[in-house]
């Protein structure tokens, strides 16, 4: 199964705009585009600039010893251009078709396609279906008054007008294919993991609120604990801001950024599963645990 496309073609879209979070479209997409070519950016190529690219742009400039500030301006837009190529034809193709699909250099481009032969078929019908009988029936009545149309009706387009329309179609703008929500996760889990960071950090730096939302989510990760945002949280004598009723707090915006920073790849604890305070502490076990680092006042553990 085969896409048309040049596999040396690239194309320079980028607008003059500034890609920030939040942005979408055209430039978006060229930009997760580019920014996967070189093995920095794994989501999907939606034109939605959510976390995953946002922590993609960052480590691309720290790579390159830009100012890091996840803002894709001229000086990110050039580097781009000339460390990647951005197979444009083949990206849109694969988006308008809504096929699963990678954008990876030194790769071959239709082998980062993932064909649905089902879609695939539905969309073949539907280029090549037969003339239905109500459309023959009506043949020979059009044909009858084909004269009187002709000379009623615009004539027809030329092969140049019709290239020119092509074109016109295959240029509409990308619109976006998804919502900023991190795969995996329901709104409902990154509420609660707010609630416990605001209920467990809030005070801490910031460093340290997305510390404490990276050890929930390494707890995920673990055999030993609940396979469940909710259950890890409300696990018997897991987090005192369930104890002490905290965890019923409204969160503000800051411990919610927190959650997401962590849920897209900031991990600050090195990979901690649990932490404690050592002002407060009074187990003696949590003491013998295997300690990591320290971030404002929690101590994290192995």
């Amino acid at each position: 199964m085969g896409i048309n496309l040049n596999v040396n073609q690239t194309v320079d879209a980028f607008s003059e705009q500034v890609i920030q979070q939040g942005a979408t479209g055209e430039d978006v997409v060229e930009l997760q585009a580019r920014l996967q070519y070189i093995g920095f950016y794994h989501g999907q190529i939606d034109g939605v600039f959510g976390w995953g690219t946002y922590w993609a742009l960052r480590n691309f400039q720290n790579e390159f010893g830009m100012k890091v500030d996840g803002y894709a301006g001229d000086q990110v837009k050039n580097m781009l251009k000339e460390r990647t190529q951005y197979h444009k034809d083949f990206v849109r193709e694969n988006i308008e078709a809504g096929r699963s699909f990678t954008h990876y250099g030194g790769m071959n481009l239709e082998d980062q396609v993932n064909y649905d032969t089902r879609k695939e078929q539905k969309r073949q019908d539907s280029t090549t279906k037969e003339p239905s009988q109500q459309e023959a029936d009506t043949e020979q009545q059009k044909q009858d008054s084909q004269q009187s149309e002709q000379q009623q009706s615009p004539a027809e387009p030329t092969d140049n007008q019709t290239q020119t329309e092509q074109s016109t179609v295959e240029e509409t703008p990308i619109e976006p294919t998804s919502v900023n929500v991190p795969n995996g996760f329901s709104q409902n889990d990154i509420q609660l993991m707010a609630q416990a960071v605001y209920g467990e950090a809030r005070g801490e730096p910031y460093e340290g609120q997305v510390a404490v939302a990276a050890v929930i989510l390494n707890r995920l990760q673990s055999p030993i604990f609940p396979d469940t945002v909710a259950g890890i949280i409300y696990e018997p004598l897991a987090f005192t801001a369930v104890a002490d009723g905290q965890i019923y707090l409204t969160p503000d915006e800051t411990s919610r950024r927190a959650v997401l920073d962590a849920i897209n790849g900031w991990d600050p604890t090195g990979e901690a599963i649990y932490y404690f305070n050592p002002d407060t502490a009074t187990s003696s076990w949590i003491w013998s645990r295997p300690q990591i680092k320290q971030i404002g006042k929690h101590i994290f553990c192995e």
